[in-house]
């Protein structure tokens, strides 16, 4: 008898986790599980920013996936999905090579979204991806380079668009490792500009008045200029221009202004809706019953009118329900409804500030930057276990991670 043939399409979070999950719900020979990841590496998105500054070394950010995974469990597959073919249960790979399923998982994360602002999609860096966030890195030591030969002040001039989570956390890993750049290259951090922009009137604008007012004292104190309540008008390889012509010449423009679902899974013949996989309260795609849904690319409504944002913590909770239901149809029991508690959010601002809130509880300095560390080796400990952690924090490879400067 063939066993039943489930297929996970990415190792993010989403991915990565119902893999794992699956490894201890299903019994010895039930399934056959293999999960499919462009790269033989997760990377750890939250991190991202650290991989764009340089302030963590590679292997601290993208884990080997093959060293997560029970292998005689999981089958990992490193390729890159083309297509779906829903009515045949088959998944398509560039190369040409064909993967039939039973039950599928499609968890294939986010794009950057620019809104449609003329000359970002073309000129700004973006941090969707390790290859997209190194090479942001690879672009910042070659305008240190440049400058050398040429002085241009746009050339250490670096702009972040977005005053949300991952702008302001951008921003301080860059008030971070910034300096250490200026003494390798022997240029006075005084000639360094970092800015941020964003449309709203002040950064984090969704948080307390509190945590607003301790963030823009943290970045100020940095030396980061905020302007804020400012719209971007268009981006050149030169400079960004916003509203009242305001043109700021730089050649460092990274954009962190929100997300979208990926978009390669529009032409599959799925159910789409605001340009993501509309999923019912079992996490499968509407109108499916072996196909299922999770993270950014997924559009899960909290109620009639809004669905859950594309985050971390919401793709974490969705996958250990996922695996369960998807293990439940496979055996013809009854599957579980998902249920989304919010358990907080936390910012870091560099290595030694943070702003958040958990509960009623708002978090802000050290002991905001610490639950940030506590957050983050939490979910190491639930990939890997405490020899994870350490491994992360003190016996990572040094060797950087090879992969292309382009986007």
């Amino acid at each position: 008898m063939t066993r039943p043939k489930i297929l996970i399409l990415g190792a993010g979070y989403g991915g990565l986790i119902t893999s794992k999950s699956l490894e201890k719900l299903l019994k010895s020979g039930e399934a056959d599980v293999t999960l499919i990841n462009k790269h033989d590496y997760h990377y750890l998105t939250t991190q991202l920013i650290k991989t764009g500054a340089g302030t963590a070394a590679d292997r601290q950010i993208a884990i080997s996936i093959p060293e997560l995974i029970n292998s005689d469990k999981t089958h990992f597959l490193k390729a890159a999905v083309s297509s779906v073919d829903i009515e045949n249960q088959e998944v398509h790979l560039e190369g040409g090579n064909t993967i039939p399923y039973d039950y599928l998982l499609i968890a294939l994360g986010f794009e950057v979204d620019t809104y449609g602002i003329p000359g970002v999609k073309e000129n700004a860096f973006q941090i969707r991806s390790f290859r997209s966030s190194k090479a942001i890195y690879h672009h910042i030591i070659k305008q240190f380079n440049l400058y050398k030969e040429d002085s241009d002040p746009s050339r250490l001039t670096f702009v972040v668009a977005g005053g949300g989570f991952t702008g302001i956390e951008m921003l301080g890993e860059l008030a971070d490792g910034l300096p250490n750049l200026c003494k390798q290259y022997d240029i006075p951090f005084e000639k360094v500009r970092i800015i941020a922009v964003e449309a709203a009137p002040s950064v984090i604008p969704f948080f307390p008045k509190q945590s607003i007012q301790y963030a823009t004292f943290v970045l100020e104190k940095r030396n980061i200029e905020l302007l804020t309540g400012r719209k971007m008008l268009e981006c050149t390889p030169e400079k960004i221009r916003l509203e009242n012509n305001i043109d700021i010449p730089t050649r460092t423009l990274i954009w962190s202004c929100g997300v979208k679902g990926n978009t390669i899974v529009q032409n599959w013949g799925l159910p789409i809706e605001k340009g993501k996989i509309p999923v019912d309260a079992c996490l499968r795609v509407k109108n499916m019953n072996n196909v299922f849904s999770i993270g950014d690319c997924s559009l899960f409504m909290k109620d009639e009118k809004n669905a859950l944002p594309p985050t971390a913590q919401v793709a974490l909770q969705q996958a250990p329900i996922c695996a369960k239901n998807i293990v439940a149809t496979l055996r013809g029991e009854t599957l579980k409804p998902f249920e989304y508690h919010h358990k907080g959010s936390v910012a870091s601002i560099g290595l030694m500030a943070a702003v958040g809130k958990v509960g009623n509880f708002r978090l802000s300095g050290l002991f905001g930057a610490f639950m940030k560390q506590v957050i983050e080796a939490r979910y190491l400990f639930n990939l890997g276990g405490p020899a994870l952690i350490i491994k992360q924090h003190f016996g990572v490879s040094r060797e950087p991670v090879k992969v292309t400067a382009k986007q």
